[in-house]
């Protein structure tokens, strides 16, 4: 009896419903060749939406949420509601709600994508970043006094749990371990300057350690991260730090992989639901062009079937991408790939209709 899944999808704002659609294409593609399949249950959430009711993310919509195996998300923003109001109440309310406490983001230069790193190849930019997703500065513990006087007070704190923290460190170190490269995780922090919480980081990270006598550990300050990530992008594997450092260092590492239209990540609840979606956001100006890169997006649909256990399926896709990135695109920026966003999508799933076997 073949596996069912049910996929929530949110296209979201701007050119996500575009993405979306090649993403779904090649899942439906991929599901039809092996066995399982995939029930895909749309939600208009959005700006669009925001502006025609004054609804971001209604409980009733949650509740049905609830319900699904993975969430495959396109893109939030929109140019005509405030920054903040949407990422807020749709992506981390969902964040927290689901309690996705690991954000995970492969960073990897495929063949035939340029990097700006001089004398950098795929062989050098192979690495993943395991990102606290709950905690940290974005728990949104603070508030203002005053606000605008001068003498205006605004507190912002990184909440960080013992709980948390080792949760996300342990996933770290067993996602290393199931990689299985070079078996070496890093520690990302500022412990010579933000004492309180990096010491907390630090001493979870050694005692946990002790339970992976087989993985490599090494710790770096985040502005030296920054620094290696750019000149020695090789020297890294796995790479686990806080919900802020993680945020920054990840829009790094996807320019170093070729651009954000082909950068792909994913908001893990290893026991619940969690949420897929490419990294480059809504692109408003490319709005219905259908010049848009969709290889994010079907990279994160890649990542949303790995993690639910469809191995398979996850490497005909990657393989797929691959391909596509290798031998047809002339470059991954919107406009420039010399196929339209459809074209694109169908190139990854003609590959996968010329795959033989079962599973």
């Amino acid at each position: 009896m073949s596996k069912e899944y049910n996929i929530s999808v949110i296209p979201g704002d701007g050119t996500g419903p575009e993405v979306v659609a090649e993403g779904i294409k090649v899942l439906e593609t991929v599901a039809s060749k092996l066995d399982f399949s995939l029930n895909f249950n749309p939600y208009n959430l959005g700006g669009e939406h925001f502006k025609a009711t004054g609804e971001i993310l209604p409980d009733n919509i949650l509740e049905k949420l609830s319900k699904s195996d993975a969430i495959y998300l396109g893109a939030i923003g929109h140019p005509d509601v405030k920054p903040g109001i949407l990422e807020k109440g749709i992506l981390l309310k969902l964040r927290f709600y689901f309690d996705q406490y690991i954000n995970l983001r492969p960073v990897k230069l495929y063949e035939g994508v340029d990097t700006p790193l001089k004398g950098k190849g795929p062989d050098d930019i192979d690495f993943v970043v395991v990102r606290e997703n709950t905690e940290g500065l974005y728990a949104g513990a603070g508030g203002c006094l005053k606000k605008g006087t001068l003498d205006e007070v605004a507190i912002q704190e990184s909440i960080n749990t013992r709980k948390g923290v080792e949760r996300c460190i342990r996933y770290a170190f067993e996602y290393c371990r199931k990689r299985n490269k070079r078996k070496k995780l890093t520690l990302c922090g500022k412990t010579n300057v933000l004492t309180f919480a990096f010491d907390l980081w630090e001493r979870a990270f050694n005692e946990v350690a002790e339970e992976y006598p087989d993985i490599e550990t090494d710790y770096a300050h985040v502005d030296a991260i920054c620094m290696w990530m750019v000149k020695n992008p090789e020297w890294f594997d796995v790479i686990v730090t806080d919900n802020m450092f993680g945020d920054i260092i990840t829009d790094l590492a996807a320019m170093i992989q070729g651009g954000m239209g082909i950068a792909a990540g994913a908001n893990i609840n290893p026991q619940g639901i969690s949420m897929f979606e490419p990294i480059g956001g809504s692109a408003p100006k490319y709005t219905g062009k259908n010049i848009i890169n969709p290889i994010a997006a079907i990279s994160a649909a890649q990542i949303m079937l790995e993690t639910l256990g469809e191995s398979k399926a996850s490497s005909w896709i990657e393989e797929g991408v691959i391909k596509v990135l290798r031998d047809d695109l002339k470059n991954v920026g919107a406009g420039k790939m010399g196929y339209s966003t459809q074209e694109v999508g169908d190139l990854v799933a003609d590959y996968i209709k010329g795959k033989n076997g079962k599973s």
